[in-house]
């Protein structure tokens, strides 16, 4: 008997090391890529600290770091500003990381399209598109003025100020108010 579980630590040991190595190939081949993913681009920005703060503390790094690939319409500090007082700050406490995540997975669209392609969708839909986002909600498109205009489930209404942010996994669009789910 005492064979047999030698037997099957080892084998869980080996089993153990083999994924050790894995994630060590990996990390590597990940880090040796010139191309900053979305989550980089974001952090390299000193509009988005807010947004940066917020994918931390909903833990949404490493799931962004992934290969996706990502569209994300990435709201400015200045768009955070607009939220009513306090809001950033309760979003941010441990006990409201549900809706934060939520908040958050509603900027994301899971494909990379860049501002070209969106914009056609947009034409091709008789100027105007719903988009359906990673949290499950949707996002209405449209384009007024020559710019792309985003209007969430309640309303609301963000303008893109800034396209093609293209990283190693997605691509990044700048918008100017926070959109919200139902």
């Amino acid at each position: 008997m005492l064979s047999i579980a030698c037997l099957a630590l080892f084998f869980t040991a080996t089993s153990l090391n083999a994924q050790c190595q894995s994630s060590k190939a990996k990390a590597t081949k990940v880090s040796q890529s010139s191309k900053p993913d979305v989550v980089d681009i974001a952090i390299s920005s000193k509009d988005h600290t807010t947004l940066v703060a917020a994918v931390k503390a909903a833990g949404l790094v490493e799931t962004l770091k992934s290969d996706g690939p990502f569209t994300v319409f990435a709201p400015t500090n200045a768009a955070f500003d607009k939220l009513p007082e306090g809001t950033v700050t309760t979003l941010l406490k441990p006990e409201n990381k549900g809706q934060l995540t939520s908040i958050l997975t509603y900027h994301v669209i899971a494909g990379n399209f860049d501002a070209n392609t969106v914009v056609k969708t947009i034409k091709d839909n008789n100027g105007m598109v719903d988009l359906t986002t990673v949290q499950g909600g949707k996002i209405n498109a449209s384009i007024e003025d020559g710019k792309v205009i985003l209007k969430d489930e309640n309303g609301n209404r963000s303008t893109v100020i800034a396209t093609d942010l293209k990283g190693a996994n997605g691509v990044i669009h700048v918008i100017d108010s926070v959109v919200l789910p139902k």
